[in-house]
């Protein structure tokens, strides 16, 4: 969200020109193999979920002190962010690392003590974060702009309770990581972003151009009345029935969704009763609600909420409803996609690199993608199928290394030469708007989403069950991005 300056540096580019560059960077990140792939193992089999990493953050700051770059610890709790400082002033790209793990008990590398397992392969992608640092730091003095290399927490949604806690308690202000960060302005000073993700068993060599649903969070409780079930069942507001009614509800309009906007609807009830003897008077659902852009989310939202609404006043019991918007749909910039590509297929040959496609995950770089252009390929490496206890790592150079020359020579052709490329990719956005502004009209839109809401099915009176629906008119923020993304 910075704007570059006009100027470039002094310095002559090598002979060699930008290719000389990107084979002094790959040289110098072969050198630092070994200590990458170590990295990457080291941290695959010490997990930490979001919020949590502690460790991770702690081997990030060690790396960056190492190399002499200026740092902060502490953002969002365990970010930790570098700059390293080109020849001159231009824009400003970041290459990013995920530091968290998932929540998975049942898995072969799970920590013993807290069940946090890497079954998405974030930590591969630290790994080529830091291998990207090594690369670029040989080439700094050509670059005309700056590099952010910033391990990023929280990517993942889980713990979702603790972390309303801490937004609640003002530590936090949303539930994932690249979403706080933002709102915090810890991206103001960053022009693009990059990352770099392992893919599941059989993915292409590499995948350029996905895209993945924005997601919204819903806890839903259910209060009636409790009762002796046996003897008079007739006194009791039966809550359990009100929220599988409302699982029902959800389930009758799922074939009411269009195939192109890739809704998802899952739901898991933590709580419906604690004795079969007596009528339950609470009853919660947790509710996962994606859609591949802003309207479809708002869409689904309004169905789920009357849903909600239905299956409360039919038992006539009252709903609460705690809505949370968890991830924004992410759609990737054309130009840094294209940049990508040619480079991928230098470094792997034309038919190793797939045509990214809609993935009906979700991830918090759409958020990032709201106020910036963004680059999210994905990688082979790993086994099994993501978030699951199969999911697993195999071939670190794959995941870590040669996502690090990767990265670092797509940052290369952005700011070498004047920084050509980096300013054609913020001029394909449309106007710059200064960063207060991009982050109010994001935090805006967020909030759209974000409600607690209540309908008292007793007291219902012959009106329209209120439902939720988000304020924000789902217009671009930062300029403009694909039709209908924001």
């Amino acid at each position: 969200m910075k704007s570059g300056g006009q100027g470039a540096g002094d310095a002559a580019e090598p002979a060699g020109g930008v290719g000389e560059l990107k084979r002094a960077a790959r040289e110098a990140i072969e050198r630092r193999r070994d200590r990458l792939l170590q990295v990457s193992v080291y941290l695959q089999r010490h997990p930490e979920t979001g919020f949590r990493e502690e460790h991770g953050a702690a081997l990030v700051a060690d790396w960056f002190d190492g190399m002499g770059l200026p740092f902060e610890t502490g953002l969002a709790r365990t970010g930790v962010k570098a700059r390293m400082k080109g020849r001159g002033s231009g824009p400003t790209a970041a290459v990013l690392g995920e530091l968290d793990a998932l929540l998975l008990p049942g898995h072969p590398l799970a920590d013993p003590g807290t069940g946090a397992a890497h079954a998405c392969g974030h930590h591969a992608q630290i790994a080529s974060m830091l291998g990207a640092a090594v690369g670029l730091a040989c080439v700094r003095e050509h670059l005309d702009g700056d590099v952010v290399f910033f391990a990023v927490p929280a990517e993942e949604s889980t713990e979702l309770e603790w972390r309303r806690e801490l937004v609640r308690s003002g530590e936090l202000r949303h539930l994932v990581g690249k979403a706080d960060l933002i709102a915090r302005g810890a991206f103001d000073d960053v022009d693009m972003a990059m990352l770099c993700h392992t893919s599941g068993e059989n993915a292409p060599r590499l995948s350029v151009g996905d895209s993945h649903n924005g997601s919204v969070v819903k806890r839903v409780s259910f209060e009636g009345r409790a009762s002796h079930a046996g003897a008079s069942p007739w006194r009791g507001v039966n809550a359990l029935k009100s929220a599988t009614l409302t699982l029902a509800a959800i389930d009758a309009q799922r074939d009411t969704f269009r195939d192109e906007d890739a809704v998802r609807v899952n739901a898991v009830m933590p709580y419906g009763g604690s004795a079969p003897t007596a009528v339950p008077d609470r009853a919660e659902l947790d509710i996962v609600i994606r859609a591949r852009t802003v309207d479809a989310l708002r869409h689904a939202c309004d169905s789920v909420d009357r849903a909600v609404s239905s299956g409360a006043l039919a038992l006539g019991t009252a709903a609460r409803t705690e809505t949370t918007l968890n991830y924004l749909p992410h759609h990737q910039d054309p130009v840094l996609v294209e940049l990508c590509r040619a480079n991928a297929e230098t470094m792997f040959g034309r038919e190793a690199v797939a045509q990214g496609w809609h993935r009906g995950a979700s991830t918090d770089m759409g958020d990032l993608g709201e106020v910036m252009p963004v680059l999210h390929p994905f990688t082979s490496g790993a086994v099994g199928d993501a978030h699951s206890r199969d999911y697993r790592v195999t071939d670190h150079v794959a995941a870590a290394v040669e996502p690090a020359v990767l990265l670092a020579w797509c940052v290369i052709d952005l700011l070498a030469s004047g920084a050509g490329e980096a300013r054609r990719v913020l001029a394909s956005r449309g106007p710059r708007r200064p960063a207060a502004e991009v982050r109010s009209a994001y935090e805006e839109l967020r909030a759209g989403f974000d409600a607690d809401s209540a309908f008292d099915g007793a007291d219902y009176g012959g009106a329209s069950p209120p439902c939720s629906r988000a304020s924000a008119d789902g217009n671009g923020i930062a300029g403009s991005g694909p039709e209908g993304v924001e």
